[in-house]
């Protein structure tokens, strides 16, 4: 009979408790068994098993020391006696071995605090990954345009199969009632084209509010691009001025696939006026200008749209042409989203290459 009942009832609740601590022990000795098995020949498979085996030891130890102090409780509570007592000193066995084992278990503690530190600046340099060339593609084809008195614009882009683009637009105001409209695409794929990308659509904000000749602006860029970037990154450039106090839309393009003017219900061809950057330090380019009254649409876009391939047939220029002309007066931005899903819908697989799209309305 017990004669002090409070004490067995401390010892049941110790033997529960051992008994859950001990199921847990159990299940992390087989996780590590598991993760041991699974990732022996990598290195953080080693870690993760011997956090694992760190994580049952101290499940195990617990265990036993309420497991221990459960049967020290149950003897105690059958007599007031000293003897009955002594089964309680067993529990300084599981507190000596908690002494001497400590600086292991600070040393699994630090191990394993480490390693979540790790991860989580793995996750964070992962998810910088991911999203700096969704940043960088946003500074080269933003998806937002200025808005400009006078004009209505539509743009879309669609990165190819690289993590960086090559390809670029610009729209900014040069001057009162004067706004300049840019289409650019760097040969090759990769950061070293981006890069080149990036400094010229901004060295051609310099040049084109300095000239007001866009083919001056190009031969000036050319000089730049020749002394001081990549013989190997040609560029083609198309650009644009449009000036609605005079009425008047310039253009110089530097091998830039042709451009379209929409005008007198007709499709004019606004071709290259000289040749790549940086194939000639130089190079002279000419500009042509031409009236721009209201209703007209220009359209830029890269070469990545008419060489969209069925076959041994591309897209081409005259499709894109055809596109446009069908519905002239429709939203800039649904006619550039037309023409991007019309070159989805022809390619016989997804398209590889950047696509950039800009259509400018004058209204």
């Amino acid at each position: 009979m017990f004669t002090q009942p409070w004490l067995a009832a401390a010892a049941v609740f110790c033997a529960i408790a051992a008994a859950l601590w001990g199921r847990a022990a159990a299940r992390l000795a087989r996780a590590a068994r598991r993760i041991e098995a699974e990732t022996a020949s990598s290195s953080h498979g080693r870690d993760a098993t011997e956090l694992a085996r760190s994580a049952f030891d101290k499940d195990l130890h617990t265990a036993l020391l309420y497991a221990v102090l459960a049967v020290g409780l149950a003897v105690d509570s059958l007599s007031n006696s000293f003897w009955y007592q002594l089964p309680l000193l067993a529990v300084s066995i599981p507190v000596v071995v908690s002494i001497r084992y400590a600086p292991r278990f600070f040393a699994e503690a630090r191990l394993a605090e480490n390693r979540a530190m790790l991860e989580r600046r793995a996750e964070e340099v992962l998810a910088q990954d991911q999203l700096a060339p969704r940043r960088w593609a946003d500074r080269l084809a933003p998806e937002n345009l200025p808005h400009v008195e006078g004009f209505e614009m539509g743009r879309v882009y669609e990165p190819g199969t690289g993590m960086m683009a090559g390809d670029f637009y610009d729209v900014f105001i040069t001057a009162d009632h004067r706004m300049a409209a840019v289409i650019g695409d760097v040969a090759g794929h990769g950061i070293e084209p981006s890069i080149t990308a990036f400094q010229v659509k901004y060295l051609l904000r310099t040049f084109l509010r300095q000239f007001r000749d866009p083919a001056q602006a190009l031969e000036e860029l050319n000089k730049v691009l020749s002394t001081t970037g990549r013989p190997e990154d040609l560029v083609s450039v198309c650009v644009a001025v449009l000036d609605t106090e005079a009425a008047t839309l310039r253009h110089a393009s530097a091998g830039h696939p042709v451009a379209w003017l929409w005008q007198d219900s007709e499709m004019h061809a606004l071709r290259s006026t000289g040749p790549l950057l940086t194939l000639d330090p130089q190079a002279a380019y000419f500009s042509r200008e031409l009236p721009l009254m209201t209703g007209d649409v220009l359209l830029l876009y890269t070469d990545g749209l008419a060489e969209a391939r069925s076959g041994g047939q591309i897209f081409g220029e005259d499709r894109i042409a055809g596109i446009v002309k069908r519905d002239p007066g429709q939203d800039a931005m649904i006619m550039c989203k037309d023409l991007l899903e019309a070159a989805r819908d022809f390619a016989a697989e997804p398209l590889s290459d950047d696509v950039a799209i800009l259509a400018i309305r004058r209204v």
